[in-house]
């Protein structure tokens, strides 16, 4: 099972942090969390947010296998 992993105010929204989900696409982990959780589901889509692939950042949908560490970064602020 792929390792998701949520940071910052997207772990506050889900309540919780590290979860083992088996899926074989990202499009897909979006669509089971928003299915489970609306209220992640709209944080995960929401503007700023960016999704790493074992600590790559990743647009657009992308392969999943079993070892694999999805990590949902929240917006940055700061100066």
């Amino acid at each position: 099972m792929a390792r998701v992993l949520l940071f910052g105010r997207l772990s506050d929204v889900a309540g919780w942090r590290l979860r083992e989900i088996d899926s074989p696409l990202l499009s897909t982990l979006l669509t089971t969390l928003a299915e489970e959780d609306a209220a992640l589901g709209e944080a995960l889509s929401g503007p700023g947010v960016q999704v790493a692939l074992d600590q790559v950042i990743v647009r657009g949908d992308a392969p999943l296998n079993t070892a694999t560490e999805i990590a949902f970064l929240p917006p940055m602020s700061g100066g």
